[in-house]
């Protein structure tokens, strides 16, 4: 399971279990293959692992077009509520950029957020964006998504 900080100087905040080493590996290698073979590559990974974060934020950043990065996205998000909710998180509190195991399930509000208002869904933009910054008042990341 994840730890929860239940701190008093501010909102819990919960840090995502780390995935298996065997997977991130198997990712930075579909992401490391030439670019006319890396979607295809991560999606292979998804198929072993349908639950893997950063899989879902990696697909939606090599989508075909804003509607199947927005549909990769929006699965990553949605798959991270629920993993966050298993985790302990009860819809309050931090999710922070500085854990690594966070940062797949941010990437994926993050691409979702731009991909929204590409595609004129600009409430829904403004809805991730808001709860980025709630989950970490620092973002975004100096070093950036990676997206």
């Amino acid at each position: 399971m994840t730890s929860i900080n239940l701190s008093q100087n501010g909102p819990p905040e919960t840090v995502l279990t780390p995935e298996p080493t065997a997977l991130l590996d198997a990712l930075a290698a579909a992401i490391s293959l030439p670019e006319d073979q890396r979607r295809d590559a991560v999606a292979s990974v998804l198929t072993s692992e349908p639950r893997f974060l950063d899989a879902w934020a990696q697909l939606g950043a090599l989508g075909r077009d804003p509607i199947e990065q927005y549909a990769a996205y929006r699965v990553g998000y949605h798959r991270g509520l629920d993993r966050l909710r298993q985790s302990g998180w009860r819809g309050t509190g931090y999710v922070r950029w500085q854990h690594e195991s966070n940062r797949g399930f941010l990437r994926a509000l993050s691409g979702l957020a731009t991909v929204a208002a590409e595609i004129g869904e600009n409430d829904e933009a403004q809805r991730c964006e808001l709860f980025l910054r709630q989950l970490d008042p620092q973002w975004p990341p100096a070093e950036g998504t990676g997206r």
